[in-house]
Parts: C-alpha cells; structure tokens; sequence
C-alpha cells in the first residue's frame, strides 16, 4: 500500500471489512461477525489479530469501557486505491487500461447497474479533463 500503514494480510482485510460495515465494535462483535460470514475461529484468534492489527496501526482502540472496542484506523477507499495503485504498478505495468479490460473481461461482462455506474465515471472524467 502506498499509505505509511504497512499492508494487511488476507485475514486481517477480512476484519477490516466488518469494521467497516459495522463501525467501532467489542471483539465479540468482530468475532460473532466474522464466523458468520467465513468460518469458525476461537474468539481468542480473533482477540490476538485485533491486538495484532491495533500494534500494526490498521486498527485504534477504545479503551474507556470495560469491552474496548476496535474501529478500522484507515478508510475502505483509502485501502483499496492503495491496493489497486500496487496491483497496476506491479501486474500491469502501471496501465490504468489494462486492468480496467481485464476487470471488464473476466467472467463475464458486469450486470447493468454496474456498468451504468462504469459510464458516469467515464462521462464524468471526460468533463473534468482538459
């Protein structure tokens, strides 16, 4: 990531995803979230990635209740221009277009709203640039 915060693992992007979706939350939250949506984990696995990503600096925490709670320290948006900005350096040769025809071709073409939302980036850029 291109940010100072070093780059989250697979697992802890997963935990950052449900502080994202549900804001600051108790680790029983994260952990009560995350078996729901993955898999079955010890709550003590999901206490030590939070200690692990707060040390890291992906995540703060609230220490003024007895149930400390853990909110995400950067945003979605900030995490994944930061990833996507690595993926084009690194896979595409720093080629916006090859990435955007390779998203676009795979699997498919996307459903409707999708790529309405794809035309209005497009209209949009093509007001703003000189």
């Amino acid at each position: 990531m291109k940010t100072d915060l070093p780059r989250p693992t697979e697992a802890e992007v997963e935990l950052l995803k449900i502080l994202w979706t549900l804001g600051p939350s108790t680790v029983r939250d994260v952990h009560d979230e995350h078996t729901r949506r993955a898999r079955q984990t010890a709550y003590t696995t999901t206490l030590k990635m939070l200690q692990v990503m707060h040390a890291k600096g992906l995540v703060i925490r609230d220490e003024s209740q007895r149930a400390h709670r853990f909110a995400a320290a950067v945003s979605r948006d900030a995490t994944e221009r930061a990833f996507v900005g690595d993926l084009i350096t690194r896979l595409f040769d720093g080629s916006r277009a090859r990435l955007v025809l390779q998203a676009l071709g795979n699997e498919g073409a996307p459903p409707a709203t999708e790529r309405d939302e794809i035309r209005q980036l497009l209209a949009a850029m093509e007001k703003s640039s000189p």
